[in-house]
């Protein structure tokens, strides 16, 4: 994939398995962690606007690891989106849909994961010509059977569940057919990034090499 070209949505669930989500309350630690990441073979890096400090680590690890491929996560409108964009970011991810973020993000050239969580958030998606999109919170809002059942009337549609995914069950939904890949948060547990365990992160990235498709 040639990094340096716009990406798609496509591209971003193609990437790996799993699409990490992260959530850092410390700047410091964004840099460590992105080679961590990358170490273990992940560099779709989703960075959650849910802190302060997320945006300048986004801009950090946008600068300074390049091999990384950084985007924002939560994106719930407009200003979400440029101030992503500002940063660096290269790809968005939002937690629902609305037809304001989606024109945000490719006004600002993010490619977008729209969340969804029933058939008519997807259509409302689909209107506006978004059909990779991400399911949230997946095991909460239906999990595995849920996506079978969605094969159907949305057959032209591919899949991020995210929200409740673990290494253990993360097989289960990549054996589904419109599922690309997962997102999870398993990737960097709660607390590690403050114990600079950055060898437990590129272990559990390193990990998802046996998830398949």
């Amino acid at each position: 994939m040639n990094l340096s070209s716009p990406l798609t949505a496509l591209q971003v669930m193609q990437d790996a398995a799993v699409i990490p989500v992260i959530v850092l309350n410390d700047v410091a630690h964004a840099v460590p962690l992105a080679r961590a990441l990358l170490a273990g073979g992940i560099r779709m890096l989703e960075v959650t606007l849910r802190t302060p400090q997320a945006l300048a680590c986004i801009e950090a690890i946008a600068r300074e690891v390049p091999e990384a491929v950084v985007g924002a996560g939560t994106v719930r409108c407009r200003a979400d989106a440029q101030a992503a964009a500002n940063a660096g970011a290269r790809f968005a991810v939002s937690p629902g849909y609305t037809s304001v973020v989606g024109q945000a993000c490719r006004d600002v050239g993010l490619a977008l994961l729209p969340g969804v969580a029933t058939g008519s958030e997807i259509m409302m998606a689909q209107e506006d010509g978004f059909t990779e999109l991400k399911f949230f919170p997946a095991v909460q809002a239906g999990g595995v059977a849920m996506l079978k059942a969605w094969g159907g009337p949305f057959f032209d549609t591919r899949f991020c569940p995210t929200g409740g995914i673990t290494l253990q069950n993360a097989p289960d939904f990549l054996a589904l057919p419109n599922v690309v890949c997962v997102g999870g948060s398993w990737l960097v547990p709660a607390g590690v990034a403050e114990l600079g365990d950055w060898g437990r992160v590129t272990r559990l990235a390193t990990e998802t090499r046996n998830l398949h498709r």
